[in-house]
């Protein structure tokens, strides 16, 4: 893969008694009473390339991001990130909550041989947050006099990136510092792309997509690409993707559902629904039932006896056992959102049935998104998926055909 891609890996170089700047993306799900990390998903792949360079002798600066301006209360400092991962590598990680001031560089001045810091949150910079990338979109070029690449680039010897989940952000400690210093990718990367190009480039068929979860930009965001290029050989809609798409064959969910769908502003997905559906009605399946509370109870309700003022939480009986036997037969499996709010344990039974098929299924699965690895770690063993990959946004850009600014800025770098 890495010949492919044109990036170096790892190993190209030698890092005996060099400072390293390592980017990773350990940005974890945080309890909100707490503040204490939830899943430790992204912090456990982070840790073969970690080892690598403290084995290889090299002097670690580690630099990542928590949290940001559109979840501003899982933004916090990486203080328990490094407790975690000293444990994990039965060696003392440091960490300093400074990102690159005067007391961070000093930090890293006096690393020896072996030795790591975790710097402070990325997103404590200006530069580093989504907003201001959005209102002020720097070219990489632009970035070398942030603050971030002037006060740590000349401390560096090499730039490692394995922080593939965040690729897609066009930040400067994604995309700058491939300019000035020798770069490579870590291992993760490498997996995260390899897994993500099996599902567009070589599945085995047929290659079932399911698509959930309430965020359904994501599922949109990817749905045009691979019924287009013919990538999909069914879809599984669940979740809110499959209540929108209803609506646009039709169904009336009722006024509960329908207010809360345009509440969100999602009523702009019915029109690209329709076109799918339309353009392919036998690739698309929808649900046929869903569930919702009454009294306490769960109960369930045909799409034919619809409407009804409810807020349907997840899909029915009769839905998951269509889908059950679908997944049973396909080659390759993709997952991008749960089937219902399976938090909820009145409703978790679709998004449960549906991921322990997944797992037992002779295809190769890919489990990506947040709340689909939270459930596949809640429901099953993750062992029994091909891959679990710890990028969300990334990877929805990648399997939409989108060039990310990470791998664009690898392929130039230095």
């Amino acid at each position: 893969m890495s010949n492919k891609l044109g990036i170096k890996p790892i190993d190209y170089y030698d890092y005996q008694g060099k400072n390293v700047l390592l980017r990773v993306d350990i940005n974890s799900p945080i309890d909100p009473a707490t503040k204490k990390i939830v899943n430790e998903n992204r912090i456990n792949k982070s840790i073969p390339t970690i080892q690598y360079l403290l084995d290889a002798g090299a002097k670690v600066a580690i630099i990542a991001h928590q949290g940001d301006t559109l979840d501003y209360q899982n933004l916090i400092p990486l203080t328990e990130h490094a407790e975690k991962l000293s444990e994990k590598l039965n060696c003392r990680i440091d960490y300093i909550d400074d990102v690159c001031g005067p007391a961070a560089c000093e930090k890293v001045k006096n690393l020896k041989v072996g030795e790591a810091v975790i710097l402070g949150n990325l997103r404590y910079l200006t530069e580093e947050i989504s907003t201001f990338e959005e209102v002020v979109p720097l070219k990489a070029e632009e970035m070398l006099s942030t603050y971030l690449v002037r006060n740590l680039a000349p401390l560096m010897n090499y730039y490692i990136n394995d922080a593939f989940a965040a690729a897609h952000r066009n930040a400067p400690s994604m995309v700058a510092f491939q300019q000035l210093l020798p770069s490579a990718a870590g291992p993760l990367f490498f997996n995260e792309v390899t897994a993500l190009s099996k599902v567009m480039e070589t599945p085995d068929r047929p290659a079932v997509f399911v698509l959930g979860g309430a965020k359904i930009s994501d599922a949109f965001g990817m749905m045009k690409q691979v019924l287009s290029t013919g990538k999909a050989d069914k879809i599984l809609a669940c979740g809110v993707t499959g209540e929108v798409m209803l609506m646009a064959k039709g169904t009336d969910l009722g006024s509960v559902k329908t207010k809360w769908i345009k509440e969100r502003g999602l009523e702009k997905f019915l029109q690209p629904s329709k076109e799918y559906l339309r353009d392919y009605p036998e690739k698309i399946i929808l649900p046929e039932d869903f569930a919702y509370e009454a009294q306490g109870q769960r109960c369930e309700i045909n799409i034919n006896q619809l409407p009804v003022d409810q807020m349907y939480m997840d899909i029915g009986e009769a839905t998951i056992s269509k889908y059950q036997a679908i997944i049973a037969d396909a080659g390759t499996i993709f997952v991008n959102g749960p089937a219902g709010a399976f938090e909820n344990p009145l409703f978790e039974k679709g998004t449960k049935d549906i991921w322990t098929a997944i797992a037992s299924a002779k295809g190769y699965s890919v489990v990506g998104g947040g709340d689909s690895v939270s459930a596949a770690q809640k429901f099953c063993q993750t062992q029994d998926f091909g891959y679990i990959c710890t990028a969300g946004g990334a990877m929805v850009r990648f399997l939409s055909g989108v060039k990310l600014p990470l791998i664009e800025a690898m392929k130039k770098a230095k």
